[in-house]
């Protein structure tokens, strides 16, 4: 025979329990409630996952490469010349770019 206590609690609480226990006793709808919220609250994951994260990273340098990429070729269809250095400096950034994100 199992141990049994006395839980007092509010009439209004008593009131929804009532309302909406349907075929369950009053211990069986309070057990079931706890059981409930505790696997709810097992389930529940606070932030991303690292794998989430990876995926946000790759997606970031593609866009960032394409960005680059992008002002890169409208710059040289206006016909504006940019310096070798300058020019030389973003390739390799999109060099760089584009290997991190092959190589994942």
């Amino acid at each position: 025979m199992s141990d049994k206590r006395m839980l007092i609690i509010e009439a209004d609480l008593v009131k929804k329990i009532e309302e909406n226990r349907g075929d369950l006793s009053f211990s069986e709808f309070i057990n079931f409630l706890i059981d409930n919220q505790m696997q709810e609250k097992n389930h529940k994951v606070n932030g991303v996952s690292r794998e989430e994260f990876r995926q946000f990273q790759e997606g970031t340098k593609d866009l960032l490469r394409r960005f680059l990429e992008f002002f890169i070729s409208y710059g040289l269809e206006l016909g504006r010349q940019t310096g070798d250095e300058e020019f030389e400096e973003l390739s390799q950034r999109l060099r760089v770019l584009g290997d991190s994100v092959k190589s994942k």
